[in-house]
């Protein structure tokens, strides 16, 4: 029988879907001792799932319950075959790219400010806020108190099913789309890694929803930033890592451009740096994926690929194969 390691912190009810011929073995949250089991199901955090690793002997698989895979496979090592959570999280995280997009050009920050404020008529402060931001100096009338969605230029860099799930719920709002991926294809138009200094300028939104690696680290730098137009959105719902923060900083103290951030680097963000206090910038503590939804999308991931694997079937997730 197939023994499967999953973190206690899960109601054992979620498992309902999981295929016969497993025995499933709860991994306490302090486990002081060794624990054999041939496939391990890590906790949603990392650093649980870490401390657990050392107690674990006899893991062949291990079924990852997010997308974002990139601390596992140095973990383990390479005899070990890991498997990522991918589309288990699809729509909560692209629900949450569109509504930090909405958040920022509708201006939910600065009005939160006026709110607790309790004064009504710093709502037309927001028509500085979008000079200073856009650098658009025309005498506009009614006084500018937020700004459109429908219509912007999104260049879309990440064209994974995450990424593809972005564009569906933006397809309302009519953005012309532009899309970055590792390699360019036709159908759809896709524009490979190599081409994004040259889309960056043209760029009213710029969504970040690649995986973490040795070639998306630091991919948005002070080059990149200074590509970006005047005013821009850069959305970042990947890893903290492939912006690179100084510089990002830098760009939002200078007033060039506005940031939405689900993740930062370092993560946790500590309190008192210097992100935290940037104008034009909502941040919020990597809550993407964290909806009521998340554990139980992801087993339903996990059963079907144990079920794939028991049957000696081609895994789908695959981010490591065993060497």
């Amino acid at each position: 029988m197939l023994r499967v390691g999953y973190p206690s912190t899960l109601s054992a009810e979620l498992f309902s879907d999981f295929p016969a011929g497993v025995e499933l073995i709860a991994i306490p949250e302090n486990l002081d001792e060794t624990i054999e089991i041939d496939v391990w199901i890590p906790d949603f955090y990392p650093a649980r799932a870490i401390r657990a690793w050392p107690h674990l002997r006899g893991v062949r698989l291990v079924l990852a319950m997010l997308a974002g895979t990139e601390w596992i496979p140095p973990l383990v090592g390479p005899q070990v075959t890991v498997c990522s959570a991918r589309g288990a999280h699809n729509v909560a995280t692209a629900e949450w790219v569109i509504a930090a997009i909405l958040s920022m050009l509708k201006y939910f920050p600065f009005y939160q400010e006026v709110q607790r404020s309790g004064v009504w008529k710093r709502r037309f402060e927001a028509s500085a806020l979008y000079e200073a931001i856009s650098g658009d100096t025309r005498p506009i009338y009614p006084p500018v108190l937020l700004e459109e969605l429908t219509g912007k230029r999104v260049l879309l860099v990440g064209y994974g099913s995450i990424g593809k799930e972005i564009e569906r719920m933006l397809e309302p709002f009519r953005v012309e789309m532009t899309r970055v991926a590792r390699s360019a294809r036709t159908e759809p138009a896709v524009h490979a890694a190599g081409e994004l200094d040259s889309l960056l300028p043209d760029a009213q939104i710029v969504v970040l929803i690649v995986p973490y690696s040795e070639q998306t680290h630091w991919l948005i730098d002070q080059p990149q930033l200074a590509l970006m137009q005047q005013g821009a959105l850069l959305v970042n719902a990947a890893r903290g890592a492939v912006v690179n923060t100084d510089a990002l900083v830098g760009a939002l103290q200078a007033g060039h451009i506005r940031a939405a951030l689900d993740v930062t680097d370092p993560e946790p963000l500590p309190q008192g740096h210097k992100l935290w206090n940037c104008p034009n910038v909502l941040i919020t503590p990597h809550t993407g994926a964290a909806s009521p939804e998340a554990a139980p999308n992801a087993l339903r991931t996990a059963a079907a690929e144990l079920r794939r694997y028991m049957n000696g079937e081609r895994l789908k997730n695959v981010v490591q194969a065993a060497a």
